[in-house]
């Protein structure tokens, strides 16, 4: 089935192409709202939440992106809402203080160290930094997404990296 055909039959209210396109991105985008949120709850509220607006707002896509980076694009706003919503504290346990010995060599990194790491980054930072480095998005698309100015963006992107630099010293 085409997407065309897709996005038609979830306008018609055509349940298994609903379950189609739900089947289609929701392991994506589970993904992304992890990362965003830090906490697999969030996630799971942020990607219900995605597909009920998704699926309501299906009429007004125009087509002008791919249906994944529309879809990815409401995501990425409601995950920084229940980000912005719900303050917490995220323990980074064995993470080192000594900062003198900085080697970004990734070939070395634990990838549970570095997602541990970022997780810990404030929501702001741990957003525009995944945005930024995993999603491949310009500081632009993330101002606009995010309802920030690209001053912010690329200030919290240096800021995400100063941070990970200081936890991720590998000896």
């Amino acid at each position: 089935m085409t997407e065309s055909d897709l996005v038609q039959g979830c306008i018609a209210q055509n349940l298994a192409c609903q379950r189609q396109l739900y089947d289609r991105y929701k392991t994506a985008m589970y993904t992304l709202a992890y990362r965003i949120t830090g906490d697999f709850d969030d996630a799971n509220s942020v990607l219900q939440d995605t597909f009920l607006a998704v699926f309501r707002q299906l009429p007004t896509f125009r087509q002008e992106a791919t249906l994944g980076a529309w879809i990815k694009a409401i995501l990425v706003r409601n995950a920084y809402k229940q980000t912005t919503k719900i303050k917490r504290l995220v323990a980074v346990e064995n993470l080192p203080e000594d900062s003198s010995a900085i080697n970004w060599n990734i070939g070395n990194m634990d990838a549970a160290r570095l997602e541990q790491a970022i997780l810990a980054l404030p929501e702001g930072a741990r957003a525009v930094f995944v945005l930024n480095e995993v999603e491949g998005y310009t500081h632009r698309e993330i101002a606009e997404m995010l309802g920030i100015s690209e001053g912010t963006s690329k200030s919290q992107l240096s800021y995400a990296k100063k941070r990970l630099r200081e936890m991720l010293v590998i000896n």
